[in-house]
């Protein structure tokens, strides 16, 4: 399962290139032509329209691109809580096992025979 996980990168990668490349075409659209006085009204309205299309479509795309972002983001995140997870209840297992005596055999009662001291 983390295994799976791990092409998350990729993901994460592939969409922030395309976060670039969004912001990079929004800064493109350039500024609202400013009104011509030669044009009608209706004209000028029209091409502000046309302008505020554009920018509304790469904005919109931007926020998707950005939520993909995100979702993405918050997957690897928790890959690596688990991750974390995992690798704290191993350093409690060792921990654990190094904290606990060693078990040695029996030791052996030793009878020491008391020789008899003879009187001199």
């Amino acid at each position: 399962m983390i295994l799976e996980k791990v092409g998350v990168g990729n993901i994460i990668y592939d969409l922030r290139k395309k976060i670039q490349q969004a912001e990079a075409d929004l800064a493109q659209l350039s500024d609202p032509v400013s009104d011509i006085p030669e044009l009608v009204e209706t004209a000028n309205l029209i091409r502000s329209n046309e302008y505020l299309q554009k920018t509304n479509l790469k904005q919109t795309e931007l926020l998707a691109i950005y939520q993909k972002y995100s979702d993405a983001l918050e997957e690897l995140l928790s890959t690596v809580f688990e991750i974390q997870n995992d690798l704290k209840e191993i350093v409690k297992e060792q921990s654990s096992l190094l904290s606990k005596p060693k078990r040695t055999p029996a030791k052996r009662i030793s009878t020491k025979r008391k020789t008899k001291t003879t009187k001199k």
